[in-house]
């Protein structure tokens, strides 16, 4: 059965997470050079199939490990990812 509450707070999550992030600003700027539709059917589709990427492997280490070491561990990876960005020479 389809959890309403959760559907929601992953959507609110989501949606506010990915506000102005680098994805949104790519989209944006291809957008003014290319077919909107395109574009839009691209993004949306990157976002599904990487948001089925981290369900399939959430739900493989949820059989392994506490829920809590899960989110632990991606807790630790967005830090390290976002150091490694800040700490990255731009081109």
């Amino acid at each position: 059965m389809l959890d309403w509450k959760l559907l929601g707070t992953t959507f609110v999550a989501i949606f506010v997470a990915e506000m102005g992030d680098k994805t949104q600003l790519a989209t944006l700027g291809m957008a003014t050079v290319s077919s909107r539709w395109s574009v839009f059917i691209g993004a949306a589709l990157a976002l599904v199939a990487t948001s089925a990427i981290a369900v399939l492997i959430g739900d493989a280490l949820s059989r392994h490990l506490s829920p809590i070491w899960v989110r632990r561990g991606a807790g630790v990876l967005f830090l390290v990812l976002g150091t490694v960005y800040l700490a990255t020479k731009p081109q």
